[in-house]
């Protein structure tokens, strides 16, 4: 009899115990298991070009000038001046539809920012990392192919460059000086290709007056990282170019920016190489639902250099004893303080911020007053009822910037020019004259009035992503202050506190519980009754 007694109490122990041990097996498999299958991708370092243009005797030419190669490169490559020429990487603007507010011209031409306020009218410097060839101002041929720069991306040589101040040229002979030499144009030309990481990053990477200090997850490490940098770029893995994932066709680059531009079109998506369900988990590919990939597989940016968080235009303008302007530079070399630009703060191994997103994006444009501060440079649209909208990580640059008091509208300022005199901010550290002057260009009204104004722009994180082993833990979410802490509109277990939920559940443990017991004791009835 005892040992009957025991085989039951066994067996149903066992009964209890079965589900949960296989619940933990699971989950134990499940951290074990191997990556996915290899991804199915042909990446540029596979690619063999089938052309050489060295013996091409058209760019064996002694070229005057960077149109003449141009105007030699188009003789073969029919077509691709009218190609190039209609992307938003030749126009800097996009006809795009906002909600609210129709179709509207948006791109790097006419929106406002919050790093150097705007590109129109400081064209000498800005239009360096425009593909044209000489966008001083606005006589600039934008229906001439001739002005189209095919070396800046195709070049090999790593030996071509724009110089600072002449709208986008390489160096001259009159121009030429120890950092900026005349290209050797022969040997440029008859060494181009697929363009590589360089070639993108000469402007992606140092946007806003240096090396990461945009995006915070795009800079100059990922020429030559490892895995822990970005798994993706990394020099001891698959070394991808920015065209693996940008892929291009007829010229058109796959992929869009946020900060200048709108519509929920000609984007990349992780599922496009890795499928929606890439995890062999099924709670884990769920959460592709609501979660964006980079969310869990972000963690943090600026892994490498530091990134600006803070740019404070209002204390910009001080100068020394001799009435010149002044830096002061933080221990890694990073401007704290300069004369011509203000204040910054700066940071590396950021935690991103979250919100939701659903593809689209609202901009302060050049026509609209200030309604709210800070003022948004531009909106992430999304929210959790939004079937569309999933949860991204996010870059918020915050900072301070001119405005005009009686209009109420964000100032354009003139900041470039290449003389003393000339009305410029940088030159000249004359906040009237320098509001004045950009407004003009820009045709746009300024009152001679002025202050300073919060502002913000929101920059969703796609780059520096990390080894699965180092992805978000589940309790970094579900936690009372974890890092979804600022999305409120929906319920997240672990984190939020319902007494009503919450009773209820105590309740069900506890009826599950007494059911237990109850089966447990009729187990035991029923074994004396029947021996």
């Amino acid at each position: 009899m005892q040992s009957q007694f025991s085989k039951s109490a066994m067996a149903l122990l066992v009964s209890l115990l079965l589900p949960l041990a296989v619940l933990l097996l699971t989950v134990k498999v499940a951290s074990y298991r191997s990556s996915p299958d290899k991804v199915d991708i042909k990446l540029k370092s596979e690619h063999i070009s089938s052309v050489d243009h060295s013996q091409f005797e058209i760019l064996q030419q002694d070229f005057e000038t960077p149109q003449d190669v141009t105007e030699a490169c188009l003789s073969c490559h029919t077509g691709r001046d009218e190609e190039v020429m209609a992307t938003a990487h030749w126009k800097w603007e996009r006809e795009e539809e906002i909600p609210g507010r129709g179709m509207v011209s948006v791109g790097k031409k006419n929106l406002l920012n919050n790093f150097c306020t705007g590109a129109n009218g400081n064209n000498g410097s800005c239009m360096r990392c425009h593909i044209g060839l000489g966008w001083k101002d606005k006589t600039f041929d934008f229906g001439d192919n001739r002005n189209i720069d095919c070396l800046v991306c195709h070049d090999q040589t790593d030996t071509y460059f724009k110089q600072k101040g002449q709208g986008g040229l390489p160096a001259t002979e009159a121009t030429a000086n120890a950092a900026y030499q005349v290209p050797d144009y022969p040997y440029v030309a008859q060494n181009v290709g697929l363009p590589k990481k360089n070639n993108c990053g000469i402007c992606h990477f140092y946007g806003g007056g240096g090396n990461n200090v945009k995006h915070g997850d795009l800079e100059e490490a990922l020429l030559s990282c490892t895995k822990d940098v970005d798994v993706h770029m990394a020099m001891d893995g698959p070394d991808m170019a920015c065209i693996d994932c940008h892929t291009t066709e007829r010229h058109n680059i796959m992929g869009k920016l946020y900060s200048v531009s709108s519509a929920n079109t000609n984007r990349i998506h992780c599922d496009q190489c890795h499928t929606a369900t890439p995890h062999n988990d099924q709670v884990l590919d769920n959460h592709f639902e609501k979660i964006a990939c980079q969310t869990c597989h972000i963690p943090e940016y600026a892994k490498v250099n530091a990134t600006k968080l803070y740019w404070d235009w209002s204390s910009a303008g001080l100068t020394d004893e001799s009435g010149h302007g002044y830096s002061e530079d933080d221990a890694d070399g990073n401007h704290n303080y300069l004369s011509i630009k203000g204040n910054f703060v700066w940071d590396d191994h950021v935690k991103p911020e979250y919100y939701w997103f659903n593809g689209t994006v609202d901009h302060y444009l050049a026509t609209d007053t200030i309604s709210e501060v800070p003022v948004k440079i531009n909106t992430l649209f999304g929210e959790y009822r939004d079937s569309t909208a999933k949860i991204w990580p996010v870059k918020v640059h915050r900072g301070k910037q001119i405005y005009d008091t009686e209009y109420n509208t964000l100032i354009s300022l003139k900041l470039w020019a290449p003389e003393v005199g000339q009305g410029a901010f940088w030159k000249d550290f004359d906040w009237d004259t320098a509001a004045r002057l950009g407004m003009e260009y820009n045709d746009r009204p300024y009152s001679g009035n002025y202050d300073f104004i919060a502002s913000e722009v929101y920059w969703p994180i796609n780059h520096m992503v990390s080894p699965k082993e180092q992805t978000l833990a589940c309790t970094e979410c579900h936690q009372r202050e974890g890092r979804l802490a600022g999305l409120t509109d929906f319920y997240l277990p672990g984190r939020d506190y319902n007494k009503t939920v919450d009773y209820a559940g105590f309740g069900l443990i506890f009826l599950t519980l007494i059911g237990i017991v109850a089966h447990f004791f009729g187990r035991i009835v029923a074994f004396f009754k029947n021996r």
